[in-house]
């Protein structure tokens, strides 16, 4: 393989950590205009936005993606000019930068194979790039260099040392380029460059630079600004600033005389040299992992569980002691492994949420509203697989109550409100779960308007009035809406009834609770993993199923057979003064075995509804590795999974919210007749 192969072959092997990369700082860039929205003048927030650009720029340089550079570019160069101060950020102006940055994300999308350009995504870039050197005009430059001078003005004179590492060449660094920069922050002058360890032409690598350079810089910018010049190479130089007196600049070589134009490409920040020095103890406190990597270590993790079931029954069969000392001991370990590997699927839900400040903006402008996102509790951590999954629902929940919770700034005057609407992302843990809520301070549900409308619609008898919170959950109702007209965001009735079929799919289940005139709050519980559990092992007849440990209540244990019927004809059982409606494995699955003469009650807890399950057996507390049911068995209503047990034997996972809708039809009943009836 000759060298081109082997830098072809290297590139190929390291664009999709570019990728990662550049998304990661695309995302950044966004948040960072978003917040710059709020703080125009923060200075730390322009330098990490012009870092951000910068760093795309450089790196997709690096892997030859000349769309990306050169579009970049020009948000680079407009970024720029806002960090010097020569323009202000304007709403027009962040708007413009936020498209701009979706046409970078585009173009990165692209270079991975998972976009397309077209004409219009062409037309749609070059008006964009229009618009961008309107905003920000060539800064005029002089036609002939000035020598430097000792300043008079009450700048200062600084003597700079800098030697770039080996590597600068290979992580896409010009040097001429950064010190055509720090010429920019002021006058240069005796420069000497250091060619003391550029070796032999028949030793020389012209991959590596072997450049050091020592000058004056006269300048009235502070000494971070200067180290601001070097940020992309601090980890791959050494650089020494220290305070110098001036001295005449007569007869000396000037900046002008040295360097070139400034070099168009910009690379990004570079890993550290082979050459470098070790890191301090905090920077090797992270690596970067592929998914798939992780992914396969949880499946391995999964077969670790089960095979430790099977030994762990096989100890109990033998009754030998200290084997099964030895397997209890094992399976603490497995279980320690389980909740550390776990651990490593786990991701802030934050990143999540700092999506939506985009969407609350743009959408609000949109519907002419003017709407402050709040974000609490984005520290909380949840699978990755969840987090993933569950962006989708809360994007139609936030659009929604934008468009029908929140009421436009005369309206909210007008009830006595701040013309500023508010919408609320938070996230806890509760109860071995994770609790999303998004909160409005809006118009609220009107709920004779849902009451009417499920009337209508035959959803509800008409005449009864079902407690208010069944009311709100009516909206989740397939082809349900209240909305005067359609718009271009909702009101067609479709959503919300797939926002709740997502959320249940993850185990999760959905709730409203709504005042009117105060506002809404929808929340989301969903579970903290989908690949491992804890699970409540229970059997009937020979087949032998898995309720979700976390919403197993209580059980009720000796209970007979037959069961009482309300007056809605469902099977129920009475607690403690509650009646329970009751589901019966047996009939619902047409198991055909003969039912015990006494069973227990498994009370189940879904959301805010309580429901039981007649079962043969109870298996006790199992560890549970969650396996996709086969494209057979999807239909199967009720199930959301199955898992291998120690046995080899398959147990089916119980969707504990599909049963509860299960439990509440009058079909449903126990194959023995009861032997009362409650009215």
């Amino acid at each position: 393989m000759n060298q081109t192969e082997q830098d072809n072959s290297f590139i190929a092997e390291a664009l999709p950590a570019f990728i990662s990369e550049a998304q990661e700082q695309i995302a950044s860039i966004e948040q960072l205009l978003l917040q710059l929205e709020d703080a125009p003048d923060d200075r730390e927030l322009l330098d990490s936005l012009f870092r951000c650009a910068h760093t795309v720029k450089g790196s997709a340089g690096i892997f030859g993606l000349d769309a990306v550079v050169a579009f970049t570019h020009h948000v680079e160069t407009l970024l720029d000019r806002l960090r010097e101060g020569e323009i202000a950020l304007t709403p027009d102006l962040s708007t413009l930068l936020l498209q701009s940055n979706d046409q970078i994300r585009l173009l990165v999308a692209q270079a991975s194979g998972n976009g397309s350009d077209d004409a219009q995504g062409e037309a749609t870039r070059a008006a964009l790039v229009a618009r961008l050197g309107a905003q920000a005009p060539s800064r005029p430059t002089p036609s002939k260099p000035v020598a430097a001078a000792p300043a008079t003005d009450g700048s200062q004179c600084w003597r700079i040392s800098v030697r770039f590492g080996a590597d600068t060449f290979r992580n896409g660094m010009d040097p001429l380029a950064i010190l055509s920069y720090v010429a920019q922050l002021g006058s240069m002058a005796a420069i000497e460059c250091d060619t003391a360890s550029v070796p032999a032409l028949d030793a020389l690598d012209p991959e590596q630079c072997h450049l050091g350079f020592v000058f004056e810089l006269h300048t009235d910018k502070p000494r971070h600004a200067i180290e601001d010049a070097f940020s992309f190479v601090r980890d791959d130089a050494t650089l020494q600033i220290v305070d110098a007196a001036p001295q005449p600049a007569a007869g000396l070589p000037q900046a002008g005389d040295m360097l070139p134009q400034p070099v168009e490409a910009a690379p990004g920040k570079p890993p550290k040299s082979r050459d470098a020095a070790p890191a301090a103890p905090d920077g090797n406190r992270y690596i970067r992992v592929e998914a798939d990597r992780l992914d396969a270590v949880i499946n391995l993790l999964g077969e670790l569980v089960i095979a430790g079931a099977g030994a762990a029954l096989l100890a109990r069969q033998t009754r030998n002691g200290a084997l099964m000392e030895a397997n209890s001991e094992i399976g603490r370990l497995i279980e320690e492994i389980r909740n550390g590997t776990l651990q490593l699927r786990m991701v802030p839900i934050g990143e999540t949420f700092a999506r939506f400040r985009r969407v609350v903006r743009d959408t609000a402008a949109e519907l002419g509203k003017d709407v402050a996102l709040e974000i609490v509790g984005g520290e909380t951590e949840l699978d990755k697989a969840v987090v993933e999954r569950i962006a989708d629902p809360l994007m139609h929940l936030v659009r929604n109550g934008l468009d029908h919770g929140l009421e436009p700034p005369e309206q909210r005057l007008a009830a006595g409100k701040p013309a500023q609407g508010k919408l609320t992302l938070s996230a806890c843990h509760e109860s071995g779960s994770v609790l999303i809520r998004i909160i409005d301070d809006g118009r609220g549900i009107q709920r004779d308007r849902v009451l009417q409308r499920a009337w209508e619609r035959g959803l509800v008898e008409r005449g009864v009035t079902p407690p208010d919170a069944e009311i709100f959950n009516l909206i989740f109702e397939a082809g349900f809406s209240t909305a005067e007209k359609v718009t271009n965001l909702s009101g067609r009735g479709v959503g919300m009834d797939v926002v709740r079929r997502n959320i249940e799919a993850l185990r999760g289940t959905v709730a409203i609770h709504s005042v009117e005139g105060q506002g809404s709050t929808i929340e989301i519980r969903l579970p903290l993993t989908l690949a491992i559990i804890d699970g409540f092992l229970v059997g009937v007849g020979t087949s032998k199923f898995i309720f979700p440990l976390e919403s197993v209540v209580e059980v009720i244990e000796d209970r007979p057979t037959a069961t009482a019927l309300d007056a809605r004809g469902r099977s129920v059982v009475e607690l403690r003064g509650h009646v329970l409606p009751v589901l019966s494995l047996r009939t619902l699955y047409a198991l055909d075995t003969p039912p015990p003469e006494r069973c227990s009650v498994v009370v189940i807890q879904a959301g805010t509804q309580r429901y039981g399950v007649l079962v043969d057996m109870l298996l006790g507390q199992h560890q549970t590795v969650i396996k996709p049911l086969g494209r057979m068995f999807r239909s199967l209503r009720g199930m959301s999974g199955s898992s291998i047990l120690g046995s080899g034997e398959v147990a089916l996972i119980f969707d504990v919210a599909s049963l509860n809708q299960l439990a509440a039809e009058p079909s449903i009943r126990v194959q023995q007749q009861p032997t009362e009836r409650l009215s």
